[in-house]
């Protein structure tokens, strides 16, 4: 199994975004986690098309788009358009999982479906035969900084489990709280991508961070 790092730019400097990338580049993460809230569906309100449009011209790394907002169906497809390789969308947020899916995957992106900590998996796990990732959220989505909910483990033993089960190449990845400890609590659950924020930026050694969690 491939595990890959994330990183997420909303624990970036955001008076220095462009060096923040740079380190990313340089630090062996191999994608870029971009979180989009609207104040709505999350309470916090964060990046919207202005600043990824500059941020996806100024690298070549994966960039790993999570929407956390409402009607993700009106924006998903404008990002993919932009140049996400992956937008990520919540199950809790949308009518019609399906749909959405193929309106990103129709633009060339891969497409995620993400959950809450309180949502069941059987929310989603039907959905890995088409979606390309899932991610569990290992914290209350919206803000960075929070500390790993455990029995989130369970959730991504159930999703590795059925994705093995069923043969599928679908990604698990998780978000929050992520750790030199906690990384390897996930991977061994059967998480494969793990997004990283204050972990990484705050660390003395951004390449030893991002070892570290892979390691």
């Amino acid at each position: 199994m491939n595990n890959i790092v994330s990183a997420s730019i909303l624990s970036a400097d955001m008076l220095n975004l462009s060096e923040s990338i740079y380190n990313i580049e340089k630090s062996g993460a191999r994608w870029l986690h971009f979180d989009v809230m609207d104040g709505v569906f999350v309470k916090n309100i964060s990046f919207g098309f202005p600043v990824f449009e500059a941020v996806s011209k100024s690298t070549d790394l994966f960039l790993d788009v999570h929407l956390m907002i409402t009607n993700p169906a009106e924006y998903a497809i404008k990002f993919a358009k932009l140049g996400a390789d992956m937008v990520t969308f919540h199950a809790e947020s949308c009518d019609n999982i399906e749909s959405v899916i193929n309106g990103i995957k129709s633009c060339g992106a891969k497409a995620g479906i993400a959950i809450k900590p309180s949502t069941p998996v059987e929310a989603v796990i039907e959905y890995a035969e088409i979606a390309d990732m899932i991610l569990v959220m290992t914290v209350e989505p919206g803000f960075g900084g929070q500390k790993f909910i455990m029995h989130t483990v369970e959730k991504i033993k159930a999703l590795r489990e059925y994705i093995n089960h069923n043969k599928l190449s679908t990604d698990i990845q998780v978000d929050g709280g992520i750790n030199c400890d906690t990384s390897k609590i996930a991977r061994k659950a059967g998480a494969n991508i793990l997004v990283a924020g204050n972990y990484l930026f705050k660390a003395d050694n951004m390449t030893t961070a991002v070892k570290s969690l892979i390691s």
